[in-house]
């Protein structure tokens, strides 16, 4: 599957609230990268709301958005992960987790009114946000002879590489990283030089 060199999310922590005849709807947002983040953040949230009825929240993760919940935290299905998910979709955004914290003042607000209580709590949030333009670089290092640094260096200018770290005491290495854009025509080019090595580390 393709998908962009880029992807969008929020550049910050943020926060808004929406109200609807007397409950509250907070609605936090946060950059994430990893579901270990979320549970923390979930945890420390219920900590800190231990009043409220309901702690409801979507997220969605990776570049290609293939990874994403939403959970209605007790509330009838389909009625408050579901709309808070939705945001996050129709903004394109992904690593990126939304949790809408209520308080019931005691009105039911019934499944319409639920949808669009927590679809605002989410909007609120969001239109406090920043968003960003976070680019995929892929890491690579490369080992070489002295002989060859004036090719690696063009080779490295040439594609906008960004050099992470190098070592220059025995035989050469640099750590560099690159859009995932760029990647293959950088590698084409690493390639016809016969007497280097050059290893994919790793993506963000």
């Amino acid at each position: 599957m393709l998908f962009s060199d880029s992807y969008h999310t929020i550049e910050k922590p943020v926060e808004g609230i929406f109200r609807d005849r007397g409950s509250k709807f907070i609605g936090f947002a946060y950059p994430v990268t990893k579901e270990s983040e979320i549970k923390d953040i979930i945890l420390k949230l219920k900590k800190e709301h231990t009043g409220a009825n309901h702690h409801c929240y979507a997220y969605r993760l990776g570049a290609d958005k293939q990874n994403y919940r939403a959970n209605d935290d007790g509330e009838p299905a389909g009625t408050a992960g579901k709309p808070i998910l939705g945001q996050i979709q129709s903004k394109d955004l992904t690593n990126i987790l939304i949790v809408v914290v209520r308080y019931f003042a005691g009105t039911l607000l019934g499944v319409p009114g639920l949808i669009n209580a927590y679809k605002n709590g989410a909007i609120e949030a969001l239109y406090n946000a920043t968003i960003i333009e976070t680019h995929i670089m892929y890491f690579y290092k490369v080992s070489f002879s002295f002989e060859r640094m004036n090719d690696i260096m063009r080779i490295l200018k040439e594609n906008s590489c960004k050099i992470v770290k190098q070592d220059f005491a025995e035989d050469c290495s640099i750590e560099f990283s690159v859009k995932k854009s760029g990647s293959e025509k950088l590698e084409q080019q690493l390639t016809k030089i016969f007497d280097i090595k050059y290893t994919f580390l790793n993506a963000n």
